[in-house]
């Protein structure tokens, strides 16, 4: 006779997921009998893996299904009153650039809601969170610096030595999360709908819930930011809060990595880890012999800092390869360094120095693999001196250097969709203006576009009274060329066939340096003289704010700021929507390295990575998220 086995615990098959434990608070207490959903996204879409309702104590159990997916995350919600939404997440998988994370216990709560929402804010529709990978994955991580899921608190990053009281990122993170606690369980409900109804752009219907809310704000940085500020203040779960209105609800973080000082460029690779050259050593204004790695959460990877390869003074440009290795200038070895993917120097201990390199700055890589590299010849010297150099699909031995067409100091140097270089002509005579916060005069320069014959086309150089000292330009999905004037705080917009298509006067004087173009299209200008980065309407009209027209200054009149944000040189986006900052000088007199990058979470559509020649937002549908683009591309 068998015998019946009471009060054990069902046997657990072999395979199945672990439980998720976790509690749930609002305005700082437990809430009890909410609704608990614990939710996967990928590319294909959102899946439901369990659901349940917490007990008195805010505290729920989770068994789920096949759990899993590039993201984990749970929802939470009172039972009878859906404007209070609340978020965590609780993992992501393998596909991106940092290890996979899975978590057996969460808290949900205001603070995860706000870290979470901006982190995924360029993933986040009606259905919930999804989208490709290593954006997806990487955008998940990078919650994890702003709010630790498990314990409900502020994220490591956010409390460290760089940010922490260093800037007001950890005071903003608080605000928001004290505007969603208006809509707790018990709280005047006048004040939750005063909070959803300034959380309403332009011509859009007002969010439902809290969740909707902080995302619109993520997206739409400048909305109510008086206002919400003051509503803010009927809270007090958070602090420390912010104690005067934000120009804009932007997170920005602050990372420092070994010998990231003075940095020049970056680039992001495909995985979403971000490489950069480094003109100085820390504290000094010697050579440095470093590139650096940062993976998408800020931690040096790939044994970074590398040395090797030739690098002495990298420059003002970095590009990566059909695979995957990385070309820098070293613009004190008038050389050309190249690392491999996993960032083993696969240049000779002197760099390639192949086509007669002189202090070369821009680099770019075409459709064809081929590597182009602006020849700078310096700061001083006689007009017209310079080159560009190629070296056919990455081979040194077989460089082609190009003269003519109005070479001039060549600074920056991109590619198009049909296989042209667009190059700038700085001329020597902007560089005694570097040390000045807001220049006068007239620099001028101009822009050269070569073929893809290796020939300069007929209508170069283009001249315009508008082209003063332009240093970096970007090429958006149209072919049309956004350049920077350093000189005259302006945006040059170049259409494909060399016409000038616009100017567009920036309204506080930052000295634009860099430039960027996301994948709606939005033009990203990083500021020298100011430290500060400003966002232009691109030709996507639609993807700007009701009334915007191409050219229309989509951030505040001086541009987002943060502490942590130094003199830049480089703005640059990644699959996850994140903007990366290179803060290249920390004083401009006398000049002094900057430390580190900062990156604006979640604020820019994202981009594929490497850059490609057109930027193209990572794809849900077809075989690949990002396929190599060929050269015949005109949109």
């Amino acid at each position: 006779m068998a015998l019946a086995l009471t009060g054990l615990p069902a046997a657990t098959p072999p395979g199945t997921p672990a439980p998720l434990y976790g509690t749930v608070t609002s305005a700082g207490k437990p809430l009890s009998h909410a609704d608990v959903t614990l939710f996967a996204g990928d590319r294909q879409g959102v899946r439901e893996l369990g659901h349940t309702t917490t007990d008195a104590d805010g505290v729920f159990r989770i068994q789920p299904g096949r759990s899993t997916g590039s993201v984990l995350y749970v929802d939470a919600t009172p039972t009878g009153d859906r404007s209070l939404h609340l978020r965590s997440v609780a993992g992501f998988g393998p596909g991106g650039g940092v290890p996979q994370r899975s978590e057996s216990a969460v808290t949900v709560n205001e603070f995860t809601t706000v870290a979470a929402t901006y982190a995924l804010a360029q993933f986040t529709g009606q259905q919930g969170v999804s989208g490709p990978s290593p954006g997806l994955e990487n955008a998940a991580a990078t919650s994890y610096n702003l709010a630790d899921p498990v314990s409900g608190q502020p994220g490591k990053v956010l409390t460290d030595q760089n940010n922490g009281s260093k800037n007001d990122t950890r005071a903003t993170l608080d605000t928001l999360a004290n505007l969603i606690s208006l809509c707790a369980p018990g709280a005047d409900t006048g004040l939750c709908h005063d909070m959803l109804r300034l959380a309403t752009p332009q011509h859009s219907s007002a969010p439902a819930d809290t969740a909707q809310a902080v995302l619109n704000l993520a997206r739409n940085p400048k909305l109510a930011t008086g206002s919400l500020h003051a509503l803010a203040g009927q809270a007090h779960t958070y602090s420390p809060a912010l104690t005067t209105a934000p120009t804009a609800w932007v997170l920005a973080l602050h990372y420092t990595a070994p010998k990231v000082y003075a940095p020049g460029r970056v680039a992001i690779d495909a995985r979403g880890n971000v490489w950069a050259t480094n003109n100085w050593l820390p504290g000094t204004r010697d050579p440095s012999p470093y590139v650096t790695v940062q993976d998408p959460v800020g931690n040096p990877t790939l044994n970074s800092p590398i040395s090797g390869g030739g690098m002495k003074a990298g420059a003002w440009g970095i590009a990566i390869d059909h695979q995957g290795s990385v070309w820098a200038p070293s613009y004190g070895g008038d050389a050309m360094a190249k690392y491999s993917a996993t960032g083993t120097p696969l240049s000779p201990s002197t760099g390639f120095k192949d086509g007669g390199l002189n202090h070369p700055q821009g680099t770019a890589v075409d459709q064809k693999g081929n590597v182009w590299i602006a020849n700078f010849y310096g700061l001083k010297g006689n007009r017209g001196k310079g080159s560009v150099i190629v070296y056919p699909h990455g081979d040194p031995l077989k460089a082609i250097t190009i003269t003519g067409g109005g070479l001039d100091h060549p600074f920056a140097i991109q590619i198009d969709g049909h296989g042209r270089a667009w190059v700038s002509n700085a001329r020597f005579n902007g560089a005694e203006l570097m040390g000045t916060r807001a220049p006068k005069g007239h620099a001028g320069g101009s822009v050269t576009v070569i073929g893809p014959d290796f020939r300069p086309t007929s209508f170069s150089p283009i001249k315009d009274a508008s082209l003063d000292w332009p240093l970096a330009l970007a090429v958006d999905s149209r072919n049309n060329v956004w350049v920077p004037n350093f000189v005259s705080n302006s945006i040059t917009e170049i259409g494909p066939n060399g016409t000038i298509a616009g100017v567009y006067e920036l309204p506080t004087a930052i000295a634009p340096w860099s430039i960027a173009i996301d994948g709606s299209d939005r033009v990203w200008v990083a500021g020298f003289g100011a430290p500060s980065v400003s966002v232009l309407c691109g030709v996507n009209t639609g993807a700007c704010p009701p009334g915007s027209s191409t050219g229309s200054v989509l951030s505040p009149p001086d541009g987002f700021r943060s502490e942590s944000i130094q003199h830049l040189t480089a703005v640059q986006l990644d699959q996850s929507g994140n903007v990366w900052l290179a803060n290249n000088w920390s004083r401009l007199v006398p000049p002094t390295g900057g430390t580190g990058l900062v990156e604006l979470i979640g604020a820019a559509t994202p981009v594929c990575t490497p850059l490609q020649p057109l930027p193209t937002r990572p794809a849900s549908t077809g075989e690949t998220a990002c396929p190599i683009q060929t050269g015949t591309q005109s949109k």
